[in-house]
């Protein structure tokens, strides 16, 4: 019984209008370009390719599952362009919700190596529900589980993005249209809102030595009718080729993560969360995969500037 409660509860958690519904990433600062149109690397001739899987609170029934796949690349030194896949199963079936955008970034040159990047995300997000074979504690079955959903909604988004090649800072909203999923049935509220959700990120890479770097970053999301969520990250960088740290989801979680090179166009990394919170009781743990690969289309080798984010 406490396996089907907690389903219903995570269920429940985003479907309800004062709910986060965005998925979370302990790999934020290398999945930019999913929560910020505006991202840019300022990098010509370098298409930009990432996925990144995360599956949360391991062994609890229904816990969500989200893959995430984005490429871009600049096609002048002012446009850059994007698109992004997100797909995240919530229930083992119950809940399952895909996001296909495409992203497009206008960069202005500030002076010598500051930019600032503004960006227009547009696309669409679908949500189908499965609640066949559900089981309630109380025998009147709730009216926003009577139903299942198979919908398709448009949406756009915006951001800016303030950069150099230490630095970054950025501000944006990638879901401005709150699309309602659930309506009203039988005089009962029941509403599946996309909530508007604001990111504000920034990260920067401090020179230790020839051999080191320090790495500090946090992004944090506000939405309406939720907390704050904050995450504050430290990276060290060796040798330009591996990378770990430890990151801290306020009130909900610490992490440690870590990634390296397995080539100069591939780089590869995982991240494992431990949960804080009461739920913890109920799962093992949130694992996270995560791969780049960037695409040389001149063939002119990598000797650009380290991928710092």
């Amino acid at each position: 019984m406490k396996k089907i409660l907690l389903t219903i509860s995570l269920l429940l958690c985003l479907t309800a209008g004062f709910a986060q519904q965005d998925p979370e990433y302990t790999h934020y600062m290398y999945n930019m370009s999913v929560v910020n149109p505006a991202y840019a690397t300022g990098t010509p001739a370098m298409m930009n390719f990432g996925g990144l899987y995360r599956t949360q609170w391991v062994g609890a029934v229904g816990a969500p599952k989200t893959f995430t796949f984005f490429g871009h690349t600049a096609l002048s030194e002012k446009v850059e362009v994007g698109l992004s896949f997100i797909s995240d199963d919530i229930g083992d079936g119950a809940k399952k919700e895909n996001n296909v955008y495409a992203d497009f970034a206008y960069v202005l040159n500030l002076g010598g190596k500051n930019k600032l990047s503004l960006g227009l995300k547009a696309g669409f997000s679908s949500m189908q529900t499965n609640f066949n074979g559900f089981r309630f504690s109380d025998p009147a079955t709730d009216f926003a589980f009577a139903e299942n959903i198979n919908a398709t909604k448009p949406n756009i988004g915006v951001g800016a993005y303030y950069f150099r090649d230490n630095l970054y800072v950025g501000i944006s909203a990638p879901n401005l249209l709150k699309s309602k999923y659930i309506q009203e049935k039988s005089g009962v509220n029941a509403f599946g809102a996309e909530e508007i959700h604001t990111f504000l990120t920034a990260g920067y890479v401090f020179q230790v030595n020839d051999m080191w770097k320090l790495k500090p970053a946090f992004m944090s999301k506000f939405v309406k009718g939720a907390p704050i969520s904050l995450d504050v990250t430290a990276n060290v960088l060796y040798n330009e080729k591996f990378e770990f740290g430890a990151a801290y989801r306020i009130g909900d979680s610490v992490s440690a993560l870590f990634n390296f090179n397995i080539t100069p166009s591939l780089r590869a990394g995982y991240a494992y969360d431990y949960t804080l919170t009461n739920l913890g009781q109920f799962n093992s743990g949130t694992h996270e995969i995560m791969l780049l690969f960037d695409l040389d289309l001149l063939g002119k080798g990598f000797d650009k500037s380290p991928r710092f984010f």
